[in-house]
């Protein structure tokens, strides 16, 4: 004779409905918890992506191949300079091409500056000042703010002349290897247009905390400057690459440790400690 099992107690019913609804809120706080870390595990993987994208670009931008030798832009010289003689005018070239292959580091790395090839004005004739700067260095921007306008002066009196050596130094900061490419375009507007040249130089330092640009930014302020459209083309291409890489890697050899680094008539100019409108103003009475 089959038993009728007895009816379950309300307080019985209340405990198990209690025991379900605990072991439902367990098993949706796992669940929530999964997806949080879920959630965040992405949102790791999509900065870790993010960052490994940023290192692989400017690892490939940095490395990107130069070639080993090249031409040299109108007013440049066998130590990498373009030396400007007016406002609007360069001295012609002294050699048609640079080989980076050719520079010989020397044994010892020199414990201060010992730049090549400077040359001196002889009494008669211009003060020359010899300049490594940087385009994307901000005291280079600072010194040329500061005192662009004065050396734009110097040169309509003839009283001095004025030699650009511009360095890729700061590339390594550089997503797209700027301080190169600009220096590239102030190689470019010289060999296109000597007279765009001085304008541009004040322009691009002049946009320095606006940031980087692009080629065809740097192209667009070269021709506002005065260059030609056929300017475009040599920034684009970067025809001038190997001869800033001369450049620099001669700067280096030669104890340049950074930009901007000023000779005065083959004499370094402390900028901490020596006012350089004074500095220059002296040399040029004394070669009157």
């Amino acid at each position: 004779m089959a038993t009728n099992n007895p009816r379950p107690s309300k307080a019985e019913r209340t405990a198990s409905a209690r025991e379900k609804a605990a072991q439902m809120r367990a098993t949706q706080e796992a669940a929530a918890k999964r997806k949080s870390l879920f959630v965040k595990l992405g949102v790791l993987g999509a900065v870790i992506l993010v960052i490994a994208l940023v290192v692989t670009l400017i690892v490939q931008n940095n490395d990107t191949k130069v070639a080993d030798a090249g031409a040299v832009p109108a007013g440049g010289n066998a130590a990498g300079g373009i030396l400007v003689t007016s406002p609007t005018t360069v001295a012609d070239k002294t050699v048609d091409n640079v080989d980076i292959t050719q520079l010989q580091a020397p044994a010892e790395a020199p414990t201060e500056p010992k730049p090549r090839d400077l040359t001196v004005g002889k009494k008669g004739e211009p003060v020359n000042i010899t300049m490594y700067v940087d385009a994307n260095c901000v005291h280079c921007a600072d010194f040329e703010a500061t005192y662009g306008k004065q050396i734009n002066d110097w040169l309509a009196a003839g009283d001095v002349t004025v030699e650009y050596r511009n360095v890729g130094y700061l590339d390594g900061g550089s997503a797209t290897n700027f301080s190169s490419r600009g220096a590239n375009a102030l190689a470019c507007v010289a060999n296109d247009t000597p007279s765009a040249y001085m304008p541009f130089v004040t322009a691009l330092w002049g946009h320095y905390e606006q940031g980087e640009m692009k080629n065809a930014q740097l192209a667009e302020m070269a021709k506002a400057a005065g260059a030609s459209d056929k300017v475009s083309s040599c920034i684009d291409k970067g025809d001038f690459r190997p001869y800033v890489q001369y450049t620099t890697q001669a700067a280096k050899n030669d104890g340049i440790a950074g930009t901007p680094t000023v000779i005065v008539q083959g004499k370094v100019v402390d900028l901490a400690t020596q006012d350089f409108p004074t500095t220059v103003n002296d040399a040029i009475k004394a070669n009157k």
